[in-house]
């Protein structure tokens, strides 16, 4: 039975509330710090706190400046409010009294999480997010990705939430990660630039499609950190999925406002054995001018930036012209970037889209050992029923190879230990 993962995001959300939901839920303060420790970031310590929000009881995550670290020729204790890093901005707290840290680049940055003790696809993901931060502000800055120094990118508590979040999410192990509609709150913001209307302009940037709305507190509750760590991770956006919680954490922000709880609520639990049906964008556009090796390309760089499926399909077009339908299928917040993908990397000059709901089987992945080693298998229930169960094809190539077996041997070898399992 696969894990699921909600942000429940009725307060917002931001980087530390993150990390204490999942701190709230059963992380291991200790597992965070060692992998917090191992990015060779000194003058710190982290810790969390119980606090109540309106009644809530919850857990509040904090970053602690040594008192004795010298920053740029600050001496100062610093605890992190969920403020939002850019300025010191009243998200989620009273106003910070946050002095100016230091503010690396993001080749720093990439360099320290390469040195992390995630695993190298919890690396791969931190600098993704990085890099996503840093391109945001310096396309609203019109300046070289290269030459950002960021308040945003380069502040500790960035580095700390943004690090920590990739190894909290690890820890979580989910399959599938859903959110809420982001409540982003209203009002204005300070920043180092100046005074901003929420969402702030990065925090826009990030959001993308990712549905949002303004509720009654009019202050800044999505922070940018906060935005890149949904729309990184979620893989859909709505209700709470049919799901058996096991686990629920509450993120404490600094601020306790009267009446609305302010936390980020993370449910954590079972997938219930019944078809998902979630909102999905489908992006088509036919193609008759291009060369057809191109399209490899594309595909690969279409599932990398977040696409569920792309297919191409033969058309005949107008003048008669064979050509190319080409449809991908991808969550809604992340049609931004499939249309820039397909813009860039195509000659089609318009594009379709538009939203379907998509219905799943309930799915989760086993390991079957087998008389020629272990092969994983996907599973598919309805109603509590298997109803398909296939050998992950790419475990069978690479025991035929290294058996000298067929493909389709090692398939059957596979189903007939399944059978038998």
């Amino acid at each position: 039975m696969s894990r699921v993962l909600y942000f429940d995001c009725f307060s917002g959300i931001s980087g530390d509330m993150t990390l204490g939901a999942l701190l709230d839920a059963g992380l291991p303060l200790e597992d965070l710090k060692r992998a917090l420790g191992s990015l060779a970031v000194s003058g710190y310590d982290i810790g969390a706190e119980r606090v109540s929000r309106a009644g809530v009881a919850a857990t509040k995550f904090v970053v602690h400046e040594h008192a004795h670290a010298h920053v740029h020729g600050h001496e100062h204790v610093h605890s992190h409010h969920g403020t939002q890093h850019a300025a010191p901005s009243t998200q989620h707290g009273a106003p910070s009294t946050k002095h100016d840290h230091e503010h690396r680049s993001l080749a720093e940055i990439l360099r320290l999480i390469d040195q992390s003790d995630l695993s190298a696809a919890g690396r791969d993901r931190a600098k993704a997010m990085f890099e996503r931060l840093a391109a945001a502000e310096a396309e609203i800055h019109q300046m070289p990705i290269d030459q950002v120094h960021l308040h945003e990118v380069g502040a500790l508590d960035s580095i700390i939430d943004i690090v920590g979040a990739v190894f909290a999410l690890e820890w979580a192990a989910a399959d599938r990660i859903v959110c809420s509609p982001l409540n982003v709150g209203g009002g204005t913001v300070q920043s180092a630039h100046g005074l901003f209307p929420v969402p702030a302009p990065a925090t826009v940037k990030l959001l993308g499609n990712a549905p949002v709305y303004s509720g009654p507190i009019q202050k800044e509750l999505v922070t940018p950190t906060g935005a890149l760590i949904a729309t990184s991770y979620a893989d859909a956006f709505g209700p709470i999925p049919a799901m058996s919680i096991d686990r629920v954490g509450y993120g404490a922000g600094d601020r306790d406002n009267p009446g609305t709880p302010n936390v980020l609520r993370v449910l954590i639990g079972r997938a219930a054995d019944q078809p998902l049906t979630e909102r999905v964008t489908v992006v088509e556009c036919e193609i008759d001018d291009m060369n057809p090796q191109i399209f490899g390309t594309v595909m690969d760089q279409l599932y990398a930036a977040g696409a569920l499926d792309v297919f191409y399909v033969p058309v005949q077009m107008k003048k008669n012209r064979p050509g190319t339908l080409l449809t991908v299928i991808v969550a809604p917040a992340w049609y931004g970037k499939i249309s820039e993908v397909l813009f860039r990397e195509t000659t089609t000059i318009g594009v379709r889209r538009y939203d379907v709901d998509r219905e799943c089987l309930a799915r989760e992945v086993i390991t079957v050992e087998t008389p020629v080693g272990p092969v994983r298998f996907k599973i598919a229930r309805r109603d509590g029923r298997i109803l398909n169960a296939s050998p992950e094809f790419d475990d069978c190539v690479r025991i035929a190879a290294v058996r000298n077996l067929s493909v389709k041997e090692v398939q059957a070898l596979a189903v007939a230990a399944y059978a038998r399992s």
